[in-house]
């Protein structure tokens, strides 16, 4: 997502910044890059204007003011102006005073909004909270059945009754109350299509439950049609937010960039994949900064710190300072690492990453070599990987599969990160972090961005048991 805006962008930042002054010609040949870039990304036309409008005021005061750095306010213009548009604070969910909370969920069909509501009950349970779903969707086939099978994943119980929408919705809020659970999440029926019929139906829902938020789930992926349907629904149901589903997807980001613009509701949450954690709160200082290629450390950190075990943390913390970080620890650690979502998307939270490596998709099973390469070898072999000789080498690789050049490969590369780490102590003697600020993230080699010791491309490649990072 927003990858080819984030290039675009990258590379208009990076030439501002090289300024030591900026002339008014200068910032009208900038504007115009901000502005195919942002039509590139399918974002609404009245929003591009707007956006470049303001944009350009801002320039244009930093040249005239005489501004140290006019570079730098430009990008800073750029930066606030798209945290504005991404909705500007993020959304904090206010409870309400009497439970339940009742979330009213609206959308088309195709649009995720099933199992959005799926993974926002999930994130409810994430913050404490016991929610129960309703399946008011009686239109579409198996929707309700559907809704009870992410019910059972997610451990949160389903009500539903075949007979109206509107009366089900309505006991499904009167079940909560009954059985104690403080939040309901309301999933009503779509249509490929705004109709009457829909828009209708889901405004008598609206009405009988009275929700404390309503939620529209838009796809990503749609563009500039999740503008015309955003502004249908807003009209009928006053939403409070909208929820983007495949926001992970090779999408242009136009909806995104567009919806808070148009009918003046942040965007709150975003889902990032296909598992059903992969769903979090949309913070759009932190997503401006990714699209800038600054990074996103706060969201990087908040998932290290769900995957990994504090005592874990600690454990690899004094290893590293002691230099006693073996194999067992390192696939320990990319095993905990692989919780936090994709290692493509995760690269794109570190600043000053490469775009080759921000772009690529890297997948989990570009680790599986190797996985498979330190699994084939003996409890002494993992500790002390300085054995491992010619015919230790042919038996590792007979056993994982992979050719024994890998093997001498990763065990090179293993070798030259715990000198490094050593070396650096990786900050933990001050915090017992790992890493990249990480808890007990040791840092994975082969990550680049800028830093003195780290393996560049071609060793990312061998570290990756051969396995060419896509371009």
């Amino acid at each position: 997502m927003f990858d080819t805006l984030s290039n675009r962008l990258d590379g208009i930042v990076k030439r501002l910044r090289g300024k030591g002054r900026l002339t008014e010609a200068d910032v009208d040949e900038v504007m115009k890059e901000i502005r195919a870039a942002l039509l590139e990304a399918d974002v609404n036309v009245t929003v591009v204007r707007s956006v470049c409008n303001r944009i350009r005021e801002h320039a244009i005061g930093a040249t005239r003011s005489q501004a140290l750095d006019p570079g730098q306010q430009v990008v800073k213009s750029v930066h606030d102006e798209l945290v504005r548009i991404l909705g500007g604070e993020t959304l904090k969910i206010q409870y309400a005073p009497k439970p339940p909370t009742v979330i009213l969920m609206a959308g088309l069909q195709g649009s995720g909004k099933t199992t959005a509501t799926g993974k926002l009950a999930l994130w409810f349970k994430s913050q404490g909270r016991n929610p129960l779903l309703v399946g008011a969707d009686l239109q579409r086939p198996a929707a309700v059945e559907q809704l009870r099978t992410l019910g059972r994943q997610v451990d949160v119980p389903v009500y539903s009754d075949p007979e109206d929408p509107v009366l089900t919705a309505f006991q499904g809020v009167e079940e909560a109350k009954r059985l104690g659970r403080d939040v309901v999440i309301v999933d009503t029926a779509g249509r490929l299509s705004i109709d009457t019929e829909m828009m209708e139906q889901v405004r008598l829902i609206s009405g009988a439950v009275a929700p404390t938020y309503t939620f529209l789930v838009i796809d990503a992926m749609t563009g500039q049609d999740a503008v015309q349907t955003a502004e249908a629904f807003h009209q009928t149901l006053q939403i409070s937010g909208v929820i983007l589903s495949k926001l992970d997807g090779d999408a242009r980001g136009g909806a995104a960039l567009s919806v808070k613009e148009v009918i003046g509701r942040p965007i709150a949450f975003a889902s990032t994949g296909e598992k059903l954690d992969a769903f979090e709160q949309f913070h759009p200082d932190r997503m401006a900064g990714r699209i800038l290629g600054m990074g996103d450390m706060l969201t990087l950190i908040e998932q290290a710190e769900k995957a990994f075990e504090k005592d874990q943390a600690e454990r690899a913390a004094e290893k590293l300072m002691e230099g006693e970080f073996t194999l067992d620890d390192f696939l320990e650690q990319m095993q905990a690492l692989k919780k936090m979502g994709s290692l493509g998307s995760l690269m794109g939270m570190i600043p000053g990453m490469p775009k080759e490596l921000k772009n690529a998709k890297i997948s989990d099973d570009d680790l599986k070599p190797i996985e498979a390469i330190i699994h084939s070898m003996t409890a002494e072999e993992r500790a002390r990987p300085q054995l491992i000789n010619g015919s230790r080498r042919a038996r590792i690789a007979k056993g994982s599969g992979r050719d024994p050049g890998e093997v001498t490969r990763l065990v090179k590369q293993f070798g030259e990160m715990q000198k490094m780490m050593k070396k650096m102590g990786m900050g933990a003697k001050k915090g017992k972090r790992g890493g990249f600020g990480l808890p007990g993230m040791p840092g994975l080699p082969g990550m680049p961005g800028g830093m003195k010791g780290m393996p560049d491309m071609a060793e990312l490649e061998q570290l990756m048991g051969g396995a060419k990072p896509p371009k």
